[in-house]
């Protein structure tokens, strides 16, 4: 079978964003959430996510909002690079033993979107606080939700590379160490030691800091954190083939029908009435434009895929616990038949209509989730230094066969630039990543589900006594940094209790050292060595 480039798989490491003028021939390539498939309802309102992404907290007493008035560029000394914006944090000191005590600080490292969704979805944090009595502090990355330079504007900000050039995980990074320290002055905790903690994109950039930043945070918490995603250090297959394991090891039959539908929705298509009854079939809208359904379709196998959780979540959308075995199961419903267009409904409707509200058809429109989660910078990044090769398949994939394209098509005519490739694993590394970390680094927890499709781009192994990797081979995408239930299965509370307890060995080294600090050897007399 000839297999089709895949020339843009530039995925959000968030909502797997794909750039907006991704080809139709990407295997996997659902679009920007602007343009999938909703169903016209108020599901992704901003109150109706503040009700619900966490049952367990309330998200006005999680936190209260901050701003700091950051600089604009860390790295030059230009006129410009003086400007500044102001980038907003969150607070909660709710549990923090205080600065005399010299209690723990956590910071969140911001993804690519509005801060408030992931200190939301992040109950982990909130969940130990207590147990530490830390002080938690979100901060949101430059560039998205209300953390936008240039006065504030987002229309001026994503304006073109003037000044999206702003825009990168350096920028970031160094932004966060700005406040970190800032903040520490303010409230007198110069000595209050600092753990990082981060999911997807933000697992990589707690990471990161650790590795740039060891003055400044003792340790990190790096969730579904992808750092191997580049250059050629994992396959472009990973991705596909997780998802597609995902689905056949609940149900052979259900793999077989996805894996067909591609042709079967296409030969559908061209036949006479074939679009009226893709419309009928899918509960689509007449006014919309029947291509997009296998895109539409491969939204829930993928985002089902990353959230596949032991327990009931509302987290992109309404899901029962194992969704993608209650997907598989719909689908092998012998209500269904021999029709494969009522299986795949009955399957996707377990991501699009698990709450049974969705009104009679479903609809193009954007919605929320565009604005809240960054489509618009992270087509930036993407297109800049965010340059991951997935969206392969093979023979075996349930998607169609493709194969990974460098491509810079869709880039250069937005912005005019051409991505630097290879520039993440140049400046934070990845090749020959134990031998290289085993020697200067420390205290980095990297957390992956083999459910996860992103942990193919994960360390899984340890590299190190300090630097560990925790694996669930049932763990789905940063599973762990949710609050804990009651009906969180076992495997996941123990987890959780081993992140805790390194945590806990990170903070009482740091303390022992602080109270019995080496001896000054810069009194000694420095040895000479005459040539």
């Amino acid at each position: 079978m000839a297999t089709t480039p895949s020339k843009l798989p530039y995925l959000s490491l968030f909502l797997l964003f794909v750039f907006a003028k991704s080809q139709p021939t990407s295997a996997i390539a659902p679009r920007f959430p602007s343009s999938i498939l909703r169903p016209h309802n108020n599901l992704h309102s901003p109150a109706f996510i503040s009700a619900s992404l966490d049952a367990n907290h309330n998200p006005q007493q999680l936190y209260r909002e901050e701003f700091f008035t950051q600089v604009l560029d860390h790295f030059t000394y230009t006129p410009q690079s003086y400007q500044t914006f102001q980038q907003r944090y969150l607070v909660n000191d709710t549990y923090w033993g205080g600065a005399k005590n010299k209690a723990p600080i956590f910071v969140y490292t911001g993804n690519e979107g509005g801060i408030e969704w992931f200190a939301r979805n992040t109950g982990f944090m909130f969940d130990v606080a207590p147990h530490f009595n830390a002080l938690l502090v979100f901060i949101e990355h430059r560039f998205y939700g209300k953390s936008m330079p240039f006065g504030g504007d987002a229309k001026k900000a994503y304006k073109d590379a003037t000044t999206l050039g702003y825009l990168s995980s350096t920028q970031a990074l160094a932004d966060f160490a700005t406040l970190i320290v800032d903040l520490k002055k303010n409230l007198s905790a110069v000595d209050s030691p600092v753990v990082v903690f981060g999911g997807s994109y933000g697992g990589m950039l707690a990471a990161w800091f650790r590795l740039k930043y060891p003055h400044v945070a003792i340790g990190a918490l790096a969730s579904s954190a992808p750092i191997l995603d580049f250059d050629d250090l994992t396959s472009p297959y990973s991705f596909a083939s997780i998802v597609t394991h995902d689905f056949r090891s609940e149900s052979e039959s259900c793999y077989r029908v996805i894996k067909e539908s591609y042709d079967l929705i296409t030969h559908t298509a061209t036949q006479s009435g074939g679009v009226e009854k893709l419309r009928s079939s899918f509960h689509l809208c007449k006014k919309e434009d029947v291509d997009s359904l296998s895109g539409w379709l491969d939204t829930a196998w993928i985002y089902t895929a990353m959230t596949d959780y032991p327990t009931p979540s509302n987290f992109l959308q309404p899901m029962p616990a194992y969704p993608v075995r209650e997907m598989c199961r719909a689908m092998d419903d012998p209500k269904t038949g021999n029709d494969s267009f009522a299986k795949l409904f009955a399957a996707a409707s377990v991501y699009y209509n698990h709450s049974g509200t969705a009104p009679a058809c479903f609809g193009f429109g954007d919605d929320y989730y565009s604005e809240e989660l960054g489509a618009n910078g992270w087509n930036w990044q993407a297109c800049t230094e965010m340059v991951m090769p997935q969206g392969a398949s093979d023979e075996e994939s349930m998607f169609p066969v493709s194969a990974w394209s460098f491509d810079n098509s869709s880039c250069d005519p937005i912005y005019n630039i051409f991505p630097r490739a290879h520039w993440i694993t140049t400046h934070f590394g990845g090749h020959k990543i134990e031998q290289v970390l085993r020697r200067f680094g420390s205290n980095i927890i990297f957390f992956n589900g083999l459910r996860d499709p992103w942990s193919g781009g994960g360390v899984l192994h340890n590299i190190s006594t300090t630097i560990v990797a925790i694996v669930a081979e049932k763990g789905a995408h940063h599973v762990d940094l949710r609050s804990a239930t009651r009906e969180d299965p076992e495997w996941l509370r123990d987890v959780r209790r081993s992140e805790i307890r390194i945590i806990g060995r990170w903070l009482a080294r740091y303390y022992h050292h602080l109270a019995h600090p080496r001896p000054n050897h810069n009194k000694r007399r420095p040895r000479v060595h005459v040539y």
